[in-house]
C-alpha cells in the first residue's frame, strides 16, 4: 500500500534532492534551537507557531513544498495550516529529519 499523497518518504526526498534540488522548497518547522543543531541543506526555517503569520508572505503558494520537523508530527500540523492559507502542493516528510538522517 502506498503512502498518502501528502506524505513523502525519505528515499523519495533524497532522490529529488539528488536529481533536481531546486524543484522543491524545503520548509523546516522546528524551533530555532533545533534548527541550529541540524537541518537539511537549503531549507527555510519557519517555526510551527509562526506558520500562520509568515508562510503566505515568505513562501510561493504555487511551489512544491516539503515540510519537515523532528519526527513528522509538527510538519503535519503545518501542512494543515498551510492548506487553509491556500497552499496546494504540500508534502510532509515521513519520520522527519530524524528518519532522513538515519537513512530510513
Amino acid at each position: 500500500m502506498s503512502a498518502p499523497e501528502w506524505i513523502i518518504t525519505t528515499s523519495e526526498l533524497k532522490t529529488i534532492l539528488a536529481l533536481n534540488p531546486k524543484s522543491v522548497v524545503l520548509l523546516d518547522v522546528r524551533e530555532p534551537e533545533e534548527f541550529e543543531e541540524s537541518r537539511i541543506e537549503g531549507c527555510t526555517l519557519i517555526p510551527l507557531g509562526e506558520i500562520s503569520l509568515r508562510a503566505a508572505t515568505e513562501l510561493d503558494k504555487a511551489a512544491d513544498i516539503v515540510i519537515y520537523c523532528a519526527h513528522g508530527v509538527r510538519s503535519m500540523h503545518a501542512l494543515m495550516a498551510m492548506k487553509m492559507l491556500g497552499f496546494q502542493k504540500l508534502r510532509s516528510l515521513e519520520g522527519g529529519i530524524c528518519a532522513f538522517q538515519d537513512g530510513a
